[in-house]
């Protein structure tokens, strides 16, 4: 572990609720959000010199030093070999998704017991991997019943208080986060993690959900990121692969374009507080924005701005950010969550920047 305190440095706009970040005499060790960590770049960073930096081409991912020094480049290069794992783009959430379960998984449970399984549940593959380590981890007050567990492909991680109910076929790599449910004959398969109070049915692969989203119903998502406070109506089905097998492209927010990728499998990519009506249907790598109200008939694009409501029938229209704050509070209050005013301050920023975009 690195040593000493921590804080968050963000953009500017969200500094009122999460930190300012360092001053700028502070000595600090610096590391971008984006790095997955491992024990290879913890040792490559814990071995930085004073004003030193590991790059990724250009960018700093790791600074050691004085912050004024970060701020005005003034910092030498350290070599290294070893590999850089990033969240470059959205869609890497998913991609990277099953094999950070695992590694977060043994540290995690590196230590600790496990609540015991009740004996309704069926358990495919071994409880342990080849080193020992148990594969299945339950946190107090969870509760699995007559769920059939298949753990030979990864491991799973159950939270407190969450549940997995009746009739439920799951995979693993699994991370089940505290109070989020897995509602009656769901078919999970690997690399789904979903966010604490989630509420999750129907057919789910390599999908991660933050938290207090909800895709409760039958319906299938697959190779999909989906933000926090979203709701999936029942019936809703998200193409991940193209009818012609070709690569897919997919909308990127900071070249205002569509890019291409190399992938084959892409699911929705949604963002916070976005709600799905029933029976919708979506493309292939449709990427909804905040606060996207979709219902009716048909396909939608593949890309809708953020603050839209409508359908692909009767196109769609702007969300005034009030409605939209309105909406919120009554949402999360569900939650016993308190849509605060620097909640506010900062989703009339991101209104303010996306209604700019859509000229």
């Amino acid at each position: 572990m690195l040593p000493g305190n921590y804080e968050y440095l963000p953009v500017e706009y969200l500094r009122e609720k999460f930190g300012t970040g360092p001053s700028n005499d502070d000595d600090v060790i610096l590391i971008s959000g984006s790095l997955l960590p491992d024990t290879h770049i913890i040792k490559e960073i814990n071995s930085l010199e004073h004003n030193q930096a590991i790059l990724d081409g250009d960018e700093p991912i790791a600074f050691k030093g004085n912050y004024s020094d970060f701020l005005s480049s003034n910092f030498s290069p350290k070599n290294t070999d070893v590999e850089i794992r990033r969240i470059r783009y959205a869609f890497d959430v998913f991609l990277r998704n099953a094999e950070e379960i695992k590694n977060d998984f043994f540290r995690l449970t590196a230590g600790r017991k496990s609540m015991p399984l009740d004996s309704s549940n069926t358990v495919i593959g071994n409880f342990t991997d080849e080193s020992g380590r148990e594969l299945l981890f339950i946190e107090e007050g969870a509760n699995i019943e007559a769920a059939n567990i298949n753990l030979k492909d990864g491991p799973i991680y159950i939270g407190k208080n969450a549940e997995i109910m009746e009739g439920c076929s799951v995979r693993g790599p699994l991370a089940l986060c505290e109070n989020a449910k897995i509602r009656m004959g769901s078919k999970i398969y690997g690399g789904c993690t979903f966010g604490p109070y989630c509420k999750v049915g129907g057919e789910i692969d390599n999908a991660v959900l933050f938290g207090f989203s909800n895709k409760a119903h039958d319906g299938y998502l697959g190779n999909a990121v989906i933000g926090e406070w979203c709701n999936i109506g029942a019936g809703v089905n998200a193409s991940n692969l193209k009818n012609d097998y070709s690569k897919i492209r997919v909308w990127n927010y900071h070249s205002h374009t569509f890019m291409r990728t190399d992938l084959q499998f892409c699911g929705p990519i949604i963002g916070d507080h976005t709600k799905i009506g029933v029976n919708c249907m979506l493309n292939t790598a449709t990427v909804l924005g905040v606060s996207v109200n979709l219902y009716g008939a048909g396909f939608p694009r593949a890309f809708v701005p953020s603050f839209s409501e409508g359908s692909p029938s009767g196109g769609f229209s702007n969300v005034p950010v009030k409605k939209f704050l309105q909406v919120a509070e009554r949402v999360l209050c569900r939650r016993d969550v308190i849509l605060d005013d620097s909640d506010r301050r900062i989703y009339e920023k991101i209104y303010e920047v996306a209604s700019n975009f859509k000229g």
